[in-house]
C-alpha cells in the first residue's frame, strides 16, 4: 500500500519536472534562433549604412574633382555638401 502512494505521487512529480525542464529547454532554443536572424538582420543593416558612406564619400570627392577643375565655384560646392550631408 505504501509503495502505491510513494508511486502515485512521485510518478507525477517526476512528470512535471520533466515537463519543466524540456519547456526550458525548447525556450532557449527558440530565442537562440530569434536572436541569430536579429544578429543576421542588423549585419544587414550595417552593410547597407557602409554602402551609404561609401556612396556619400564618392559623391563628395566627385564634388571637390568638380571644384578643383573649376566647374564649380566654392559656394557651390559648400551648397551641394551641404544637400548631400542634410539627405
Amino acid at each position: 500500500m505504501e509503495k502505491i502512494i510513494f508511486f502515485g505521487l512521485v510518478i507525477p512529480i517526476l512528470g512535471f519536472v520533466l515537463y519543466l525542464g524540456a519547456t526550458a529547454i525548447m525556450k532557449g532554443f527558440s530565442a537562440k534562433s530569434a536572436n541569430k536572424a536579429n544578429e543576421i538582420s542588423e549585419n544587414e543593416k550595417i552593410d547597407d549604412f557602409s554602402d551609404d558612406g561609401n556612396k556619400l564619400s564618392d559623391e563628395i570627392e566627385r564634388l571637390n574633382q568638380l571644384l578643383n577643375d573649376g566647374i564649380l565655384t566654392q559656394e557651390e560646392f559648400e551648397k551641394a555638401k551641404k544637400k548631400l550631408l542634410d539627405n
